[in-house]
């Protein structure tokens, strides 16, 4: 079983595949077995690398049993994702968060360009501090809260259609030991849109059109007011759109990581 050391915490991590990497880190509701449709699909053009964050899957805690419910500070999370590029020696990866685990790609970029060649920020700002991207995602979740939380995540039609799916989708949850209340600091002291066109780490965005919990106009804005960022939408698509529809998820993930941050062609 991998482990890698994230100061003394160990984090579970798979690698599957071969060629150019993807590493995905998961959003608050799943962990590393998340992504078993992206594997299958992405395997054999890529290395992709799966994890599980500090108090998710198989990733332990080094004060707490499995078993336990403490607090988990967000500002750890980008070291638990360095930890297994350092376990890989893995180069030029592009990082790939869901939701929650762009906040923790975004900043394991900005800390370890020397490992990081581009990030992708699938259904989330990534933490970005800037005060009307502040003001639009604030009204979104405003608007998100009002659903119950699976409709936020996942299509009305697709529950109807895939209770199957839908039950399993619902079932990832419950391998965790964190939960949302239990993140901290998840937002705290983020960087700024300077932040990261000094880093010169390119930066894409990817979302839904259907996302319920953060809008298409919040994100083509985070899109505008970042100088060379791309943006990646997706029609018909939920906010867990790696789950509902993979396919076009997919293709959207192997498009950028042909084309985005391409070391060797710049």
């Amino acid at each position: 079983m991998p482990l890698a050391d994230s100061d003394g915490t160990p984090i579970y991590y798979e690698r599957h595949g071969s060629g150019p990497a993807i590493l995905f880190v998961h959003g608050s509701g799943g962990n590393h077995a998340a992504w078993w449709q992206q594997v299958s699909a992405l395997r054999d053009e890529f290395t992709v690398v799966t994890m599980d964050l500090r108090g998710f899957g198989k990733s332990g805690t080094p004060l707490f049993p499995h078993a336990a419910r403490p607090e988990f500070d967000g500002q750890d999370f980008p070291g638990d994702l360095l930890a297994v590029l350092d376990a890989e020696d893995l180069t030029d990866v592009m990082l790939v968060g869901q939701s929650v685990g762009s906040v923790a790609v975004l900043r394991a970029g900005l800390l370890r360009p020397d490992r990081v060649g581009s990030v992708v920020l699938g259904h989330s700002l990534g933490g970005i501090d800037h005060p009307e991207l502040r003001e639009l995602a604030v009204a979104d979740r405003a608007e998100a809260v009002k659903l119950p939380v699976i409709d936020r995540l996942l299509t009305r039609r697709f529950q109807q259609e895939r209770p199957d799916r839908t039950f399993l989708f619902q079932q990832m949850g419950t391998f965790n030991v964190a939960r949302m209340a239990d993140l901290r600091n998840l937002d705290t002291d983020g960087p700024t849109l300077r932040d990261i066109e000094d880093s010169g780490v390119p930066v894409a965005f990817l979302l839904g059109e259907k996302d319920a919990v953060l809008s298409v106009k919040t994100v083509t804005r985070a899109h505008e007011l970042l100088p060379g960022s791309r943006l990646e939408i997706v029609p018909d698509a939920p906010h867990s759109m790696y789950w509902e529809t993979p396919a076009p998820y997919n293709q959207a993930v192997a498009h950028l990581r042909r084309t985005l941050g391409q070391k060797e062609a710049a």
